[in-house]
């Protein structure tokens, strides 16, 4: 039995979410079915977390195990020649029967993408959140420092999270000026439900002057949620590369 490790992009608009659900389209079904073609196999494809319908991928991270004898150079490009075009692997690498996507993941960073222009944009409406009102970049920068460090962050997280704890660690939380783009960056060592879209939406606010840059930190130990910023489209969020080391 081999275990199969890939890396996947796609572009989440059409798909409700990463999850397999019953007559509705999504993205670890697709893909199964697509390895189901090539191998003949019925596979559990394990994602190293879901993402919501909506939500891209840069670097999503899956595996399957699988007693095909395809060489490992031809499963992507095997694969890919059954998928829609919105999902690409970008690469498939034979691993060690224990690694397992999700339990060995030990950081996912995310981008959730504004576009800050007064009228937005047609082509990228549905790959970026526009917000047409002038942000302080300074102030959205100085508040996202506060996120970094291990903190309970239960009053980021969406109703309905099945995790037990709401304490996450994030490495780094940086806000980007990119041309009319801002770009908020997080890596952390796990994120909860809707986590990034409400930090994202509490930073527009620091930027709006809805909310201080310092009072971040009583907001994080409030651990009331109705004391963050709103949750933002899910469409201009991505997630951009899970690593295990």
């Amino acid at each position: 039995m081999r275990n199969i490790k890939l890396t996947i992009e796609y572009d989440g608009k059409k798909f409700n979410g990463w999850q397999k659900q019953p007559d509705k389209l999504n993205i670890q079904g697709e893909i199964e079915n697509a390895i189901k073609e090539i191998t003949g196999e019925e596979v559990e494809l394990i994602g190293s977390g879901r993402t919501d319908a909506g939500v891209h991928a840069f670097g999503q991270v899956a595996n399957f195990k699988t007693n095909s004898n395809l060489p490992i150079e031809k499963f992507a490009i095997a694969i890919n020649s059954k998928l829609k075009k919105s999902i690409i692997i970008k690469e498939a690498e034979e691993v060690e029967e224990r690694f397992h996507s999700r339990y060995n993941a030990k950081q996912k960073t995310y981008r959730y993408v504004i576009n800050n222009s007064k009228q937005g944009t047609a082509i990228y409406r549905d790959l970026e959140c526009h917000i047409p009102m002038e942000l302080n970049i300074e102030e959205m920068q100085k508040a996202a420092k506060y996120f970094e460090g291990e903190h309970d962050f239960k009053a980021f997280k969406a109703s309905g999270t099945s995790s037990k704890s709401s304490v996450r660690t994030i490495y780094s939380a940086e806000v980007i000026e990119d041309g009319d783009k801002i770009k908020i960056e997080l890596t952390g060592n796990g994120f909860l439900y809707n986590m990034v879209r409400i930090i994202s939406g509490t930073l527009v606010d620091v930027g709006l002057g809805k909310i201080k840059a310092e009072e971040i930190p009583d907001i994080i130990e409030s651990k009331d949620r109705s004391k963050a910023g709103k949750t933002l489209p899910a469409h201009g969020l991505y997630l951009l590369n899970v690593k295990y080391e």
